[in-house]
Parts: structure tokens; sequence; C-alpha cells
């Protein structure tokens, strides 16, 4: 069934416009009675279409529900700035696994040092437009925010906002991902170093902010399946998978 994202809703009156009403007509030909979705936070509101104009779709509500994609712990994913095409590719599979929000960070070591300005301009609407198609084809109730680039420092102090920061580090210390409590839970922290990962001073930032430093074994993993793969162990943990 298409999946369609709107800020706000009146369930009296659920309308469509714009890009969405011409992909509705024009692009996926649908017909009055056929079955869309619409998602508003967190909540899917399944329609029937009632009604079709040149540039307006009238749906009429059959039943609304909690999307049953979304996890029960909200996932913030502090990702140290990698090449373009990696943070691409990141945002697309991560939005999937469950992560609700997506912070590019920069941090000593990252290889691919973008003009903060130009990304914000340039860069960022295309990785917020992945994330909403990785949203809409994996079925979740909400799409994931790409955020501007912060410093570490501002990425620090974000950390102490949530109940549990996770920070993969390999250099020394650490436990494994296993053994980290989580336990009545409902904001959590993943931070991702970049294809150079992170410097001791950088990681001893996190963990003076509450991150529990993790490591995921002794292969060394890119820096494009690090964040997958501790989004998956993540999320079964918490029985979110």
């Amino acid at each position: 069934m298409p999946r369609f994202f709107t800020n706000e809703i009146d369930e009296n009156n659920i309308v469509l416009t714009g890009d969405d009403a011409n992909h509705i007509g024009r692009s996926l030909r649908m017909r009055v009675g056929e079955e869309v979705t619409v998602c508003c936070d967190g909540v899917d509101y399944c329609c029937t279409i009632g009604r079709i104009t040149a540039d307006t779709v009238y749906l009429d509500l059959v039943e609304k529900h909690r999307c049953a994609a979304e996890p029960s712990v909200e996932v913030t994913l502090f990702q140290a700035v990698p090449k373009l095409d990696k943070l691409e590719y990141i945002i697309q599979k991560s939005v999937e696994l469950g992560v609700t929000r997506i912070v590019p960070v920069l941090t000593r070591r990252c290889v691919s040092r973008p003009d903060e300005k130009d990304f914000e301009k340039k860069k960022l609407p295309r990785l917020n437009k992945i994330a909403e198609q990785a949203a809409k084809q994996s079925g979740r109730g909400i799409i994931p925010e790409v955020t501007p680039i912060v410093s570490l420092g501002r990425a620090v102090e974000m950390m102490k906002e949530l109940d549990r920061t996770v920070l993969l580090y390999e250099e020394e210390g650490g436990i494994s991902f296993g053994k980290v409590d989580f336990d009545g839970v409902k904001t959590v922290g993943l931070v991702v170093g970049s294809e150079g990962g992170f410097d001791k001073a950088e990681a001893d930032a996190a963990v003076e902010a509450g991150a529990v430093q993790v490591w995921l074994g002794k292969r060394i993993l890119r820096c494009e399946t690090a964040p997958i793969t501790a989004l998956s162990i993540l999320m079964f943990l918490t029985n979110n998978m």
C-alpha cells in the first residue's frame, strides 16, 4: 500500500496535495476506492481514495493505529562524516533499521571535510530525501531527520540529553555490546567514527559525557559497515528486531 507523510492531519478532512497528489494520480494512476496510508507522527491512517482532482486527493479514513514498524527506542546516530557516497548508504540503511535521527559530526580524523554552509545548502536536502524514500520503502511511521553537520563538542552536549549513549571505539577498553544495559531506556545515542576513527581525546570526551565504550569483535569494520552492524545489534537487544 502506498505510504505518504504529513506533519499534521485532520481526521475529518484528510487530503494530499502537491507532489503526493501528482504521484497518486499521474505516476501510480490510482482510482477512487483504492487504499493508501498517510503517516503522521508515528501513526498510520489507513484510508481509501474518495475523490481525485487535478491537484488534490481527498481521502476517507478507515482506521488508524500506531505504526508497527516504529521501534520502542528513539535512536540518534552520531556519524562522523565519511565520504558522501558512504554517508548516503549509511542514511538509507539506518533508516530501514529504525533510526530516528542522523547527526553528521565533524571530527579530527574525518577524511571528508565539507564546507558546513555548502553541505547544508546543497547536500542536506538530498540526504533528507534519501531518508524519506527509505522511510516509505521500509514502512516507517516517521521520516527520520538528517541534521546539519555539528562539531564533536556540540554532539557531546546532545548526547547528555539521551538516556544511554554507546560509543564504538576499538583502540582500547570497552565492553561487549551485549553487556550494555538498555532496561527502561527510551532514547539512545550511537556514536560511530569515519574512515579514520576517533582520536583518544574525542573518545574520552564522549565517555565523560556518559557514553558506554563498546567493541564489535576483533574484526575491523569499515565506517559504513559499523553503524549498520551496531544498529542491528541495538534493535535486537531492545526487542525491536
